[in-house]
């Protein structure tokens, strides 16, 4: 199964890309697909739309449009519960010991990370950053 996960700008900015696919390889997890992006403010707007409502999105879009990101397409079974698990809560404060954000979170908002929170999620985010022609013959993929 795949699942996607975003190094967010803050962790690229911070040099610690290497050190967060490292911990998500360790966790059983394959990347398939990896492209660093630098997100416009159509896209963002585009990918957090189901969060259009919620006072942190102007905040988010405008986040994640603050430098390059790091796009993956991880591979392994149950990925999406099992990323969610590896990256822990949104809050590194309330993160559980050795999770990608208490480890590598700067705060809330600016949390290292973003995963998908269901299988319908990860194929919609999937595809917004890669082609099915870039992950046609993957095991797991749609």
């Amino acid at each position: 199964m795949l699942t996607l996960a975003i190094i967010k700008p803050d962790a690229v900015h911070n040099g610690l890309a290497g050190k967060i696919l490292a911990h998500l390889e360790a966790a059983g997890f394959r990347v398939r697909a990896a492209r660093l992006v630098r997100l416009t403010t159509a896209q963002a707007e585009a990918f957090y739309d189901v969060h259009r409502e919620r006072p942190f999105y102007r905040p988010l879009v405008t986040f994640m449009t603050s430098g390059p990101a790091l796009a993956l397409a991880l591979e392994r079974a149950d990925a999406v519960a099992h990323l969610r698990q590896v990256i822990g809560a949104t809050d590194p404060a309330e993160a559980k010991p050795g999770t990608v954000r208490k480890l590598y979170a700067e705060s809330k908002e600016r949390n290292a990370i973003h995963a998908s929170d269901s299988d319908e999620s990860a194929r919609r985010e999937i595809a917004f950053f890669f082609p099915e022609s870039e992950l046609r013959g993957l095991s797991g993929a749609q």
